[in-house]
């Protein structure tokens, strides 16, 4: 058996990016199960990594992206869904977590055909896994999976009921996180308050929203031009390049697109007081939550502040859902924020550890 090219160049060119174990994270007990799904006839190759049951079935979305190697999507995948362990944990839901990595084929592809094979991939776990969007992946994509397994959810109801992009409510935790975190913090509403968003995408735009509406200056940056300029012109945003964004003075700086923003060498240059967005995976190790303590940025780690998606989803393939309901659900992310902040006054630690430990205190199946 020999590697694939790509992976050769991988271990030769970048250890330091590679995974330390094909079972789980370094220093963590293994993930439950990594399945490798393969696909000639359309060109899938998909890692669907199962955290954790405890709780009920691993949940947590597909992610369909071009990575510089194999095993670059296979960290990502470890990571994701641990994220989604905590995030289902702290949100109180019956569910475990779990995430799908789908790496981008190069050249043309059929995408439907694509997404039937990975649909029946899912399924060939037999409902440990439930998948939904993420990044990269739409409604439509959602609806062929279905075609394929039950084990699926963000898709618009026919009927008109509940159901579809849960991208809003994504925007909508994030958004009453950051207004709670800047009221405890700051001492003050977001009007007048500026906001550096990385990321126009789904959700950084429903959030970019919400902020203005809340009376926030707004700072953007994303590497769709478009996406910036109708920022710029419907929301009065400044833009700034990609590689700046990071280090513009804010009260906020609001992480919207894909992790490990927040390193070493990022950390340094930062000019703000909060840290909260919707990007999974900001931190791109434990210290450097340390770090931005350090620096008396309070940090709203994201997997407890961005879970108004899997709240939506999770309630949609529950059959529980309604607009109203979900909505009253996320908001609580408001008051488990101003709970973190306490069990920080009182237990001395960093925001980010402390929300790690208590997240993981739920890792168990609810009574």
């Amino acid at each position: 058996m020999t590697l694939s090219a790509d992976l050769s160049r991988a271990l030769q060119d970048a250890p330091e990016t590679l995974p330390h174990s094909l079972f789980g994270l370094p220093d963590q007990p293994s993930h439950e199960r990594v399945l490798l799904a393969a696909d000639e006839a359309t060109g899938l190759k998909a890692i669907l990594a199962v955290h954790s049951t405890a709780r009920g079935p691993a949940f947590g979305g597909c992610r369909f992206w071009s990575y510089p190697h194999e095993l670059a999507g296979l960290q990502d995948a470890l990571r994701l869904a641990q994220g989604m362990s905590l995030k289902n944990a702290l949100a109180n839901l019956p569910f475990g977590g779990g995430k799908a990595v789908i790496l981008k084929p190069a050249g043309t592809f059929d995408r439907e055909a694509l997404f039937a094979a990975f649909g029946r991939a899912i399924d060939s776990l037999g409902g440990a896994y439930i998948t939904a969007e993420d990044v990269g992946t739409t409604t439509a994509d959602m609806r062929v999976v279905r075609r394929q397994t039950r084990h699926v959810s963000g898709i618009p109801r026919d009927d008109g009921g509940f159901g579809g992009d849960p991208s809003p409510m994504t925007a909508l935790g994030v958004f009453v996180s950051i207004e709670a975190g800047v009221k405890a913090h700051l001492g003050r509403s977001l009007d007048g308050v500026t906001v550096a968003l990385q990321g126009l995408g789904a959700v950084g735009w429903h959030l970019a929203e919400h902020l203005r509406q809340a009376g926030a200056k707004l700072v953007v940056a994303d590497v769709n031009a478009e996406r910036v300029q109708r920022a710029v012109d419907q929301l009065g945003a400044k833009a700034v390049s990609v590689d700046t964004i990071l280090a513009q003075p804010c009260e906020v700086l609001a992480p919207c697109a894909l992790g490990a923003v927040l390193n070493a060498g990022s950390i340094p240059a930062l000019q703000t007081k909060i840290v909260a967005g919707a990007a999974n995976n900001q931190l791109a190790t434990a210290a450097d939550g340390d770090a931005l303590a350090a620096r008396g940025i309070l940090y709203l780690p994201d997997y407890l502040v961005n879970a108004g998606g899997i709240v939506s989803v999770a309630r949609e393939h529950r059959g529980e859902g309604s607009v109203a309901a979900v909505k009253a659900e996320v908001e609580q992310i408001r008051d488990r924020v101003l709970e973190l902040l306490e069990r920080i006054k009182a237990s001395g630690n960093t925001p980010a550890r402390e929300a790690d430990a208590w997240a993981r205190s739920r890792l168990v199946r609810p009574v």
